[in-house]
């Protein structure tokens, strides 16, 4: 099932995908796909016929993030072993974590925003893995069912906060619209193995990160499960899970993002986004 979100800021309409591509309109069900809805979402939305549900046009409406807020956006750094020999870094023995300030979350579609205070703005495309309960203290047996499905994210990142002004990670990768998420969250079922999903990121039409999740050090199961030992994960947190090779500081020389240029990326069953990048 694919869960999605459409409108203007304010105004978006919660959907899910029929088997035609349709935007179902679910608002009869939810007032909203959020954190106070999604516990009974599969369950309310399973009772239903979905083709007798309103359809909602989707030519040149705004495709809005597909959750309405999430309380908490965590990230798992360097999770890729390709991507950590890009770095010049040693594969962790545990998953490395940081979080994103909230205010980072955005539509698919929305711009990334440019300060004049910015030097070495960066892309990331990853996983995003959506929870579906409360996760306190679960094995990796049981967390695969805590995840309500899976979405793609840009981790936008300005690599000289991230690395160069000191502190934790999240200085840099926190700013206004920093994790464009989404089109949809596709449920675990429809995804199948999340381990073996083909990956891509263009700049200006030129391919820059091309991977897979195979090569994911820690695999969804072992993330939740991990975190969910530090910490209670709450319906609708946004996990991402990192990036495979390809990022701008893993290029000779480095390339960043400028004003103007076209970001494009995508993940196999969960869609594709595209962004500019506009002075703020």
């Amino acid at each position: 099932m694919k869960f999605m979100r459409l409108g203007d800021p304010g105004k978006e309409t919660p959907c899910v995908l029929d088997k035609e591509g349709a935007a179902r309109d679910i608002s009869g069900m939810v007032p909203d796909i959020s954190p106070e809805t999604i516990s009974g979402l599969m369950e309310a939305v399973s009772r239903y016929d979905l083709s007798a549900l309103p359809s909602v046009g989707q030519d040149g409406v705004r495709i809005a993030a597909p959750v309405s807020q999430p309380r908490n956006i965590y990230c798992i750094g360097l999770n890729y072993s390709d991507h950590a020999r890009e770095a010049g870094m040693d594969i962790p023995e545990e998953p490395i974590l940081f979080n994103k300030a909230s205010g980072t979350y955005c539509g698919p579609n929305d711009p990334i925003l440019y300060s004049p205070k910015m030097t070495k703005l960066d892309w990331e495309v990853e996983l995003g893995i959506v929870i579906g309960r409360p996760t306190l203290n679960v094995s990796k047996t049981e967390a695969l069912d805590c995840i309500l499905g899976y979405t793609l994210v840009n981790d936008v990142s300005e690599r000289s906060w991230q690395l160069e002004r000191g502190g934790q990670w999240a200085k840099g990768k926190s700013f206004p619209n920093f994790c464009p998420t989404g089109p949809w969250i596709v449920s675990g079922d429809e995804v199948g193995d999340a381990r073996e999903l083909p990956m891509w990121l263009d700049v200006n039409g030129t391919r820059m990160q091309s991977g897979n999740t195979a090569t994911m050090i820690f695999d969804p199961a072992t993330i939740v499960s991990y975190l969910s030992e530090f910490l209670r994960l709450e319906p609708g947190d946004l996990i991402c899970t990192g990036t495979p090779p390809g990022v701008g500081a893993g290029m000779k020389p480095p390339v960043w993002l400028k004003v103007g240029d076209t970001v494009s990326l995508g993940i196999e069953g969960l869609g594709s986004q595209q962004q500019s990048v506009e002075e703020l």
